[in-house]
C-alpha cells in the first residue's frame, strides 16, 4: 500500500500557498508508484496582489518539464483565474489558442510555460487538485473492463472519462462530467491517470493516497503471483552471470543503436524486470503498447523484447538476435512514422529505449545516462500496470495514432527542448587512465563540460573516487565512474572494461595517461628500473589500448585514443634512458595502432607535454629531485629552469594538456590520425620536424 508521507510539523512551516503546494508536490513525487518522474500536474488556487496593488484569484501549477518530486516554486506559473475561468463556455480551442491565451494570463512573465493541463485544473472548482498517474489507479484504467470494476471500487463516486488527449477538450469534459456527478470524488482518465481535490492541501494529498490504495487493494486480492504474466517460461540466471552476459553483449547493443546518433547504455536486473521477462505472455503483452501517455517520449510506444532463451554459453547467439531485433525494430518504427506523421515532423532516433532479456533484464538507451535511467524507470511502472491490469482483466493501450500523436505531440516536444543543447561530448563515453592525477583530472573535468560522461582508472582509487563526487555534484549522478585498475595486469584492464561496459555501454574515447618516471645515469640504470617504465609506460599502454581496440571495433562506431606521450617522446633525455625509451614507445605504438585502425574509423594521436609539476604525484616525488640534480639546481627552482627553455617562456599546466586532448578527442580533428602535438613551449630540442 502507499503510505502517506504528510508530516504536520513540516506542513505547518509553510505558510502560503504556494509553499504548501511546493511541499505536496514534492511528496507525490516522491513515491513513483504515484506519479511517473517528470509526470503529473498539481495546484492550488490563492488569493495573491497584482502589480498595482489589488487583491486577485491566481491558480499556481506546475510548470511544463517539472518533476513534482524535486520542485521548487519557482517552477510553478502563476495564472489569473479571472481570465480563465469563461474558456469554458467556449466550445473548443486549439492547443495553439491555448498556449497562447495562458501565456497572456501569467501574472509574472518570468515563470515556466504552464502545464499542458492547466485548464484541467483551472476548470474544476476546488481549491487544490491532484493529477497524478498511480500504478494502482491505471491498473484500472488500462484494464478492458476498468469501469465496471471502478463501480464496485468507487461506487458512485468516480467520473469515468474516455480517452482524449490533454487539452481543452478534455479539461472540458472532465469539468462537466463532474458537476454532472454531485457524488464525484475522483476523476478516472482512460488508459491515463487520476484527478483529485481537497479544500486544503492535506486534504487533497490524503484524498489522493486514500483513492490510490483503495484500487491497489482491490487489485491486490485478484493478484495471483505464479499466474503472473502467464506464468514463468523462463528463469533468471544467476547475478553473476547476468552481469557477465550484459558485459559482452552491451558493446555489439550500443553500435546496433547508435547509428543514428550515439546513445548510452544502462542495466537493469531488478526482481520487477527478471519476473516480466521471464513470463510465459511477456513477449506479446510487451507489444500491446505504453501502459501511460507521460511513457512515449521516452520509452516509446513498445520495447525491443528479445526472442531467446537464457543460455551463459550462447553469447554469439545472443548477440546475433539483439543486432537483428533492433534491425527489425528500426524498420518498424520508420513505418509506425510515416504512417501518422503530420506535416512537418521530424523523426526521433529509430532505436529502441528500452531492450528487454529473458534470463537477464532490461537495457535501456538515452542521450545520457540520466535519461536513460528515465526510460528504465517509467519502464518499471509499466511492468506494474500490465502486473495489475492483466490480474483484473487485459491490458489495453492506446491505438498507434493516438500513441503518435502524444510522442510528437508539440506540447510534449515542448518539454524535450527546456533541456540543455548538446555540446561536443555529449553522448559520448571517456576512458581515462591515471584519472585522479593532475593531467587526467582536469581531462575529466574538461570533457564532462562539454557532455562526456567519464570514467576515471587509477591505481588510487580514492583520488579517483573524489573527483568523480565532484563532478557528479555538479553535472549530476554517474557523469563520472571511478575504478581501480593496474594498467599492467591484464585481467584488470580487461575487467575494467567490461565493467564500464554495464555501467555505460561502451566507450567512445580512451586517454592513455598513466605513468611514472624514474631518472638515473644509463650506466646505473638498473633492470628493475627498465622494466618498470617499460611495463607502466609500453605494456601498460599497449594492453588499455588493445582492450579499447576491441570493445571499439564491436560497437562499430569509431572512436577516438589519445596517448599522452612526453616531449622525451622524441628527445633523448638525459639520465633518463628507461623513461625516454618507454615514451618513445608510446608514440610508435600509437601510431602502429592508428595505420590498422584507420578502416574501422578509430583515430590515435598523441600529445607531448613537458614539465607539468602541478597536480602531478611523479613531480611531486624522487623524479623532481632526480631532475633538479640532473640539471644541477635546487628543486624549488625547477619550474623557473622549465620556463625559461621554452621558446614561448611559459610554464605548462594540467589544463593546456586537457585542451589538447578536447582537441585531438573532438570532431575538429575528426580527420586526424597518427599525429603527434607537442605542448611544451616550445622546446627547440623535441621540435617534432
Amino acid at each position: 500500500m502507499v503510505q502517506s508521507l504528510w508530516n504536520s510539523s513540516q506542513a505547518s512551516e509553510k505558510t502560503t500557498g504556494l509553499e504548501q503546494l511546493v511541499y505536496r508536490s514534492n511528496l507525490i513525487g516522491a513515491d513513483r508508484r504515484v506519479c511517473n518522474i517528470f509526470g503529473g500536474n498539481t495546484s492550488t488556487k490563492t488569493t495573491v496582489k497584482d502589480f498595482r496593488g489589488r487583491d486577485i484569484e491566481v491558480m499556481y501549477v506546475k510548470g511544463s518539464g517539472s518533476d513534482l518530486a524535486s520542485m521548487q516554486a519557482k517552477h510553478f506559473t502563476g495564472l489569473g483565474l479571472e481570465d480563465i475561468r469563461p474558456l469554458i463556455e467556449r466550445e473548443s480551442m486549439s492547443d495553439e489558442e491555448m498556449v497562447e491565451y495562458l501565456g497572456h494570463c501569467m501574472i509574472d512573465s518570468k515563470h515556466p510555460r504552464a502545464s499542458i493541463e492547466t485548464l484541467l485544473h483551472a476548470f474544476l472548482p476546488y481549491k487544490h487538485v491532484d493529477h497524478t498517474h498511480p500504478d494502482a489507479i491505471i491498473s484500472l484504467c488500462c484494464a478492458d473492463n476498468g469501469k465496471e470494476l471502478a463501480k464496485e471500487i468507487y461506487g458512485d463516486r468516480f467520473v469515468w472519462v474516455p480517452y482524449v488527449r490533454p487539452g481543452f477538450t478534455l479539461s472540458k469534459m472532465i469539468a462537466e462530467s463532474v458537476f454532472s456527478n454531485p457524488n464525484a470524488e475522483l476523476v478516472l482518465m482512460e488508459k491515463h491517470g487520476l484527478v483529485t481535490w481537497g479544500e486544503t492541501s492535506e486534504e487533497c494529498y490524503a484524498q489522493t493516497i486514500k483513492i490510490i490504495n483503495e484500487a491497489e487493494a482491490f487489485i491486490e486480492e485478484r493478484v495471483d503471483e505464479g499466474s503472473l504474466f502467464g506464468g514463468e517460461k523462463h528463469s533468471a540466471l544467476e547475478a553473476e552471470v547476468r552481469r557477465q552476459i550484459v558485459s559482452k553483449v552491451m558493446p555489439t547493443i550500443r553500435g546496433a543503436v547508435s547509428d543514428s546518433k550515439k546513445m548510452i547504455l544502462s542495466f537493469d536486473d531488478q526482481e520487477d524486470v527478471l519476473a516480466f521477462v521471464g513470463g510465459v505472455d511477456s513477449p506479446k503483452l510487451s507489444q500491446v503498447g505504453a501502459a501511460c501517455p507521460d511513457h512515449l517520449v521516452h520509452t516509446k510506444v513498445v520495447p525491443l523484447f528479445i526472442d531467446w532463451t537464457p543460455d551463459a554459453e550462447d553469447i554469439e547467439g545472443l548477440k546475433s538476435k539483439l543486432v537483428e531485433g533492433v534491425a527489425a525494430y528500426k524498420k518498424q518504427y520508420q513505418q509506425y512514422f510515416e504512417s501518422n506523421k503530420n506535416d512537418g515532423d521530424v523523426m526521433f532516433e529509430a532505436a529502441p529505449r528500452v531492450i528487454l532479456i529473458p534470463g537477464v533484464g532490461m537495457i535501456n538507451t538515452g542521450k545520457s545516462w540520466a535519461l536513460s535511467q528515465v526510460s528504465g524507470a517509467l519502464y518499471h511502472r509499466a511492468i506494474a500496470v500490465m502486473r495489475g491490469a492483466t490480474s483484473l482483466g487485459q491490458f489495453v493501450s492506446l491505438s498507434a495514432n493516438e500513441s503518435y500523436n502524444v510522442e510528437y505531440w508539440p506540447l510534449e516536444l515542448y518539454k524535450l527542448s527546456l533541456a540543455p543543447a548538446e555540446t561536443e561530448f555529449s553522448r559520448k563515453v571517456a576512458f581515462i587512465t591515471g584519472g585522479a592525477g593532475g593531467i587526467g583530472s582536469e581531462t575529466a573535468r574538461r570533457l564532462v563540460s562539454e557532455g562526456a560522461h567519464v570514467v576515471l582508472a587509477d591505481l588510487n582509487l580514492e583520488g579517483a573516487q573524489k573527483v568523480a563526487q565532484e563532478i557528479n555534484d555538479q553535472y549530476g549522478a554517474n557523469r563520472a565512474y571511478a575504478l581501480k585498475m593496474d594498467v599492467t595486469d591484464e585481467e584488470a584492464v580487461q575487467s575494467a572494461y567490461a565493467e564500464v561496459a554495464v555501467q555505460y555501454g561502451g566507450v567512445d574515447i580512451i586517454v592513455n595517461n598513466a605513468g611514472l618516471a624514474t631518472s638515473s645515469p644509463f650506466d646505473e640504470t638498473s633492470l628493475k628500473e627498465w622494466n618498470l617504465n617499460m611495463n607502466v609506460l609500453g605494456t601498460g599502454y599497449f594492453l588499455v589500448a588493445r582492450e579499447a581496440f576491441k570493445l571499439m571495433k564491436q560497437q562499430g562506431i569509431g572512436g577516438s585514443m589519445v596517448f599522452i606521450g612526453s616531449k622525451n617522446s622524441v628527445y633523448a633525455g638525459k639520465s633518463a634512458s628507461a623513461y625516454s625509451s618507454a615514451k618513445a614507445l608510446e608514440a610508435h605504438l600509437a601510431r602502429c595502432i592508428a595505420a590498422e585502425g584507420g578502416e574501422y574509423g578509430i583515430r590515435v594521436n598523441t600529445i607531448l607535454p613537458d614539465a607539468i609539476l602541478q597536480g602531478s604525484a611523479i613531480w611531486n616525488g624522487s623524479w623532481r629531485n632526480e631532475r633538479a640534480a640532473a640539471y644541477g639546481i635546487e628543486p624549488d627552482q625547477l619550474e623557473e629552469y622549465y620556463r625559461k627553455r621554452t621558446t614561448l617562456l611559459v610554464n605548462i599546466y594540467p589544463r593546456d594538456i586537457a585542451e589538447g586532448i578536447a582537441f585531438f578527442a573532438s570532431s575538429k580533428s575528426e580527420k586526424t590520425t597518427g599525429c603527434m602535438m607537442t605542448i611544451d613551449g616550445g622546446v627547440p630540442a623535441a621540435f617534432t620536424r
